[in-house]
């Protein structure tokens, strides 16, 4: 399944569990929903990926965790806030560059209307 196809098929979960249990609910409580629902849907899902912080060629005692992984190909940042602010953006973007994979969704769960609140970042590698 290419990556156009997974995030079709996340997306449409990601509005089905919004139905379900609307805004308002921390971002955990998303990002578990969603890790099940995209199991139960027999994708290979990966939650809280660790990657290291590297510095000119040194690892850093710091790093950072990335939401979701589906499938190896698609990552997933998952936010529960008022707005998106730049920085989510950035910071998904970011991720998407140091994990070498090249589409994700920004997610904000927040939103009266979900679809509004989803957005596809792309990494051109």
């Amino acid at each position: 399944m290419n990556e156009n196809d997974l995030s079709y098929k996340i997306i449409g979960a990601a509005i089905e569990l919004h139905k379900t249990v609307g805004p308002g609910l921390l971002e955990s409580c998303y990002e578990n929903a969603l890790a099940f629902e995209l199991r139960e849907m027999g994708f290979d899902v990966k939650q809280q990926v660790p990657r290291p912080f590297i510095y000119k060629e040194v690892k850093q005692d710091v790093g950072y965790r990335i939401d979701l992984i589906v499938n190896n190909k698609i990552l997933i940042e998952v936010k529960s806030v008022e707005t998106l602010a730049p920085v989510h953006y950035a910071q998904t973007l970011t991720y998407l560059r140091l994990s070498g994979i090249k589409l994700g969704l920004l997610i904000n769960f927040n939103s009266n209307t979900l679809t509004k609140g989803i957005h596809r970042i792309v990494n051109n590698l």
